[in-house]
């Protein structure tokens, strides 16, 4: 299941692309909430018994609401973002989000990951850093002179660009 929502995901943003070259972003992810609302409520009757509504605890129903106002602005703001700029360059970005998610489930649900996990997350947090340091160098703005000017007297770790550093303290 999780590479079938991987590969649907990757859809979701070239489809999204298409769908925001006219229209307004808010607007599309209106239209796509709309979408989802009919599609998972379809499934819902479809697989489970829906009268089980009654029985979900506050708790879970607060969580849930939360869950459910995250994955709005989430939407929200990937769209704008997707109407600004090329999937190529937005996709790499959002998926910090797994970087985050393994953090916050660290720090916040006590998840304990095992030393493989660890080196995993690790590397995934690196080379995630890595690839968006490229792109904000390569698509963002032109390098600040003070920037290119500061990295000219010390040389870059790895090679990097020089603005990386300037980008990576200023996001």
């Amino acid at each position: 299941y999780a590479i079938l929502s991987a590969l649907c995901a990757s859809m979701t943003a070239i489809f999204a692309k298409l769908g925001t070259d006219d229209t307004n972003p808010n607007l599309a992810t209106a239209i796509r909430t709309t979408v989802i609302l009919f599609l998972t409520w379809a499934v819902a009757f479809a697989v489970c018994d829906v009268s089980q509504i009654r029985k979900i605890s506050g708790h879970s129903l607060l969580f849930l609401v939360l869950s459910g106002v995250a994955t709005g602005l989430s939407w929200l703001f990937y769209f704008k973002a997707l109407k600004l700029a090329d999937v190529s360059k937005v996709a790499p970005v959002d998926k910090l989000s797994v970087v985050f998610t393994i953090f916050l489930a660290f720090l916040l649900l006590g998840e304990q990951p095992s030393p493989k996990g660890a080196l995993d997350f690790g590397g995934f947090a690196h080379s995630n850093s890595l690839i968006n340091s490229k792109l904000l160098y390569r698509f963002g703005k032109k390098c600040p002179a003070g920037a290119f000017l500061a990295s000219q007297r010390k040389p870059t770790p790895y090679n990097l660009p020089p603005c990386f550093f300037y980008y990576r303290n200023t996001l």
